[in-house]
């Protein structure tokens, strides 16, 4: 059986591929695009199915440690690969049962809820289609409908396991709670919420409150939420946003639009940006003052992106394919007056944005990141002039890449005095906030962020 492509069969069997893909370890943007490739799904033509399948995907990821625990509490052998994951996009739909208000991913737009009916029906209709679980259709129907007459009984049991309650692994769960005893739960909690549009307004295009007007007459509910940040009441596509082609604004989270300001840029000044990749740091390095900026990437295509977010901007920044650890195979010898060492990390304060890095991310990643972090801004610190400032910057909400890592440059950089910064930056509004090591108070944090790590080093002349 053929599913047309506006079919929520369709897309609900496009997702469960997405799923399966990170299930199996691939990130999830790569997964999506592999589910286009596979279902044929051209980028302008078919637009719209492309965001749906994205949506659901997202969706999914959110509440996959539940949905996971439901498959396997209602279903006594396993269904096999494709049905296992299209029966977690059903249920996660029957999870949020018929709200209006089911958001989406920030870049798909907002779509509405399902009725119950619609995804039970829609569900059977996918596993059909497909020789891989079109034998288990019978199965999928009993599943679903089974869920909507227990559905009070069967979450209340699944979520006495932790994972199923919080949709996060056991040993994510166990550094919160260690980290934030007062505060885990509400961390564990706005990990499942659906993050918010946030803009960035280009300073050097548009004054701030011109562009909340302009946004007014278009009709697009919007508030000042950060120096430079507007979030977005609802999101849109990014061509539907006023300026947004022509440079006037970016896509960026409120938290990660305080790297730029911490530089202290000038005019004239060297700046190397490390670990550039996509580009949304480096263009705003470069709307803030007539800087030089080297963006070091070591993932070809990658840096590729930064290339093409400086072209909207009309920008440019000297993109260098390198390995930041290893400065000697790129750097040409002059020092910089600025480092912004924004490096890899677990990305756990961004898990709202990224709902896959829960499920692809282990324990023992993070003592291999803890490790290159160091590697990194040890091997970029020589680099730096006397007086020169280097900011470090992880989106991570664990101490291990944030505080800790700071006592430790603190105490190995030669010459390294530790600046006013704002610390660890907890996901949520401006309340949510760490003590930074003794380093000062930080005004003007904007709300409503993601988790963001900030420490800032000066060389002694």
């Amino acid at each position: 059986m053929r599913l047309p492509p506006d079919s929520l069969a369709f897309q609900m069997l496009a997702a469960a591929a997405a799923v399966r893909a990170v299930h199996d370890g691939s990130a999830l943007p790569q997964a999506i695009e592999a589910a286009a490739a596979q279902y044929r799904l051209d980028r302008v033509r078919d637009a719209a199915t492309r965001g749906a399948l994205q949506d659901l995907a997202y969706r999914t990821m959110r509440h996959f440690g539940t949905a996971r625990a439901l498959v396997t509490s209602m279903v006594s052998r396993p269904p096999g690969p494709l049905v296992d994951s299209l029966l977690a996009v059903a249920l996660t739909l029957l999870i949020e049962g018929e709200r209006k208000d089911a958001g989406s991913h920030a870049d798909a737009g907002e779509r509405e809820g399902y009725a119950a009916f619609t995804v039970v029906d829609q569900a059977v209709a996918a596993a059909a289609s497909d020789p891989r679980s079109a034998h288990a259709r019978g199965l999928v129907n009993a599943v679903l409908r089974r869920f909507l007459r227990e559905r009070d009984a069967l979450l209340s049991r699944v979520r006495r396991d932790d994972e199923a309650r919080w949709n996060l692994p056991p040993w994510w769960l166990r550094l919160l709670r260690d980290a934030y005893p007062s505060q885990w739960t509400a961390l564990a909690e706005h990990a499942g919420t659906r993050p918010p549009m946030t803009l960035r307004v280009n300073p050097k295009r548009v004054p701030l409150d011109d562009y909340l007007r302009r946004l007014a007459e278009a009709g697009i509910p919007a508030e000042q939420v950060g120096a430079r940040a507007v979030r977005l009441a609802r999101p849109l596509p990014v061509q539907q946003i006023p300026g947004f082609d022509n440079g006037d604004v970016s896509v960026q989270d409120a938290g990660a639009q305080l790297a730029g300001p911490l530089m202290e840029l000038a005019d004239g000044q060297r700046v190397l940006d490390a670990c550039a990749a996509p580009g949304g740091k480096t263009g705003h390095l470069l709307e803030l003052a007539d800087v030089e900026v080297t963006a070091v990437e070591s993932d070809a295509a990658r840096a590729q992106r930064i290339g093409e977010n400086l072209a909207r901007l009309g920008l440019h920044a000297d993109v260098v394919i390198g390995d930041a650890s290893r400065p000697n195979d790129w750097w040409d010898g002059l020092q910089y007056d600025r480092i912004l060492a924004d490096v890899p990390c677990s990305a756990s304060g961004i898990v709202r944005r990224h709902p896959d890095i829960r499920w692809l991310r282990r324990e023992s990643d993070l003592g291999k990141l803890v490790n290159e972090q160091r590697r990194i801004v040890s091997q970029l610190w020589p680099l730096l002039k006397p007086g020169g400032i280097l900011v470090y910057v992880t989106c991570s909400i664990f101490p291990t890449e944030g505080e800790e890592q700071a006592r430790w440059f603190g105490a190995q950089l030669p010459d390294a005095i530790r600046l006013q910064a704002p610390g660890q930056l907890l996901p949520g509004s401006t309340t949510d906030r760490v003590a930074d090591g003794g380093s000062g108070s930080h005004d003007g944090l904007p709300s409503d962020r993601d988790g963001f790590f900030y420490a800032r080093f000066q060389k002694r002349r």
